[in-house]
């Protein structure tokens, strides 16, 4: 489950969370049977805490939110989308390290 700083993403949030922020957000699509996901989970917190205030993290469980998981595409997870104005600016696919997903944020932060 979300950490503090991570917003638990739904169907009736996604909106506001994610399309009409004020800040770039990243989401993690993930499931709870998804081994990897569980892997990039802790990374994906660790990174809501450290970019608090300048980015917005959260999670979307794809078993849950299927409309959403499909409108994106998602094919497989853990998929990392980061939104600015409600665009999807990049993506990663699978699991990364937490470097990786640093260089991610270094693209469009």
């Amino acid at each position: 489950m979300a950490g503090k700083n991570v917003v638990e993403l739904t169907e009736g949030n996604w909106k506001s969370e994610v399309l009409e922020s004020s800040v770039p957000v990243l989401v993690d699509f993930w499931a709870p049977w998804c081994g990897p996901c569980k892997a990039v989970g802790p990374i994906v917190e660790a990174l809501a805490e450290e970019q608090d205030g300048r980015l917005k993290v959260g999670k979307l469980n794809v078993d849950d939110a299927r409309g959403i998981a499909g409108q994106y595409q998602i094919r497989s997870i853990p998929t990392i989308l980061i939104f600015r104005g409600g665009k999807v600016l990049t993506q990663r696919v699978g699991a990364g390290t937490k470097k990786d997903l640093e260089a991610l944020l270094d693209k469009v932060l």
